[in-house]
């Protein structure tokens, strides 16, 4: 039985993975601090079905940590793949001369230090038994290389998390743990719904070779490959799913 833990699994990006991991036969855990009784969470365990279980929990908790990871054990056998997903945006965004250091820690107590411990205790599960081929999967995002000046802490936040990708990756190539970055471009969420208008704009214009949007669904289909195994002696790549958007273009 595979077992996948994926953080900010109940809406957006996060669903859009652990849907099509479910649909793969994975028990699916989806872990956020959102209400349990939320719409967004009974909407989503509705949509994963019967294998798929919710757990209330805030990445910035690292206390917490050891304990989310018992309760998906016993529940749904040992973990062999995590999706390290969970991220919040700039607060506010603007001049980076602004740029106040709560919100700098705020986003990087998510989207770095958060996402950095869970991932250690997951490896060290990982690692307590031989379940064939394992792996972690870090969702960053073309902001790792990309830069937003009015978004310096997520920016930053995101390239500090690629490196903890290739870090995993290093530490754990021996042991049948595949870590991989996947950097999504512009994708369609709840997360950027506030500036749909803007980028729909630009992408009309020519910033994504694509001509589109991105949607879960997409960044879900680059994933399902590196679980699987199908690209283990890979680890340690980067994976951009954002439709041509980083490529380096005259």
């Amino acid at each position: 039985m595979k077992t996948a833990l994926i953080t900010g699994g109940q809406q957006g990006i996060g669903l859009g993975i652990a849907t099509m991991l479910a649909g793969a036969g994975y028990s699916v855990a989806i872990a956020a601090e959102t209400d349990p009784d939320s719409p967004i969470v009974q909407d989503a365990l509705a949509i994963l079905g019967s294998k798929a279980r919710y757990y209330r929990h805030d990445v910035r908790d690292i206390a917490a940590i050891p304990t989310l990871l018992d309760r998906v054990e016993d529940d749904l056998g040992p973990l062999t793949t995590f999706v390290s997903n969970a991220g919040v945006g700039a607060p506010i965004r603007g001049d980076m001369l602004d740029l106040s250091p709560e919100n700098f820690d705020f986003v990087m107590s998510v989207n770095l230090k958060g996402a950095f411990f869970l991932a250690q205790e997951a490896a060290k599960r990982m690692l307590g038994h031989d379940e064939g081929y394992r792996s972690i999967i870090f969702i960053t995002s073309v902001s790792a290389e990309m830069v937003s000046i009015e978004r310096a802490e997520y920016c930053l936040s995101k390239a500090a998390a690629a490196m903890a990708a290739k870090l995993f990756a290093a530490r754990l190539a021996s042991e049948n743990i595949g870590v991989f970055d996947i950097r999504p471009g512009i994708i369609e969420t709840g997360m950027t719904a506030g500036v749909k208008d803007k980028y729909t704009a630009r992408i009309e214009v020519g910033l994504v070779p694509a001509a589109r949007w991105g949607t879960p669904q997409d960044v879900a289909a680059a994933v399902l490959p590196l679980v699987r195994g199908d690209f283990a002696f890979a680890t340690g790549s980067v994976i951009a799913a954002d439709g041509g958007l980083s490529i380096s273009r005259l």
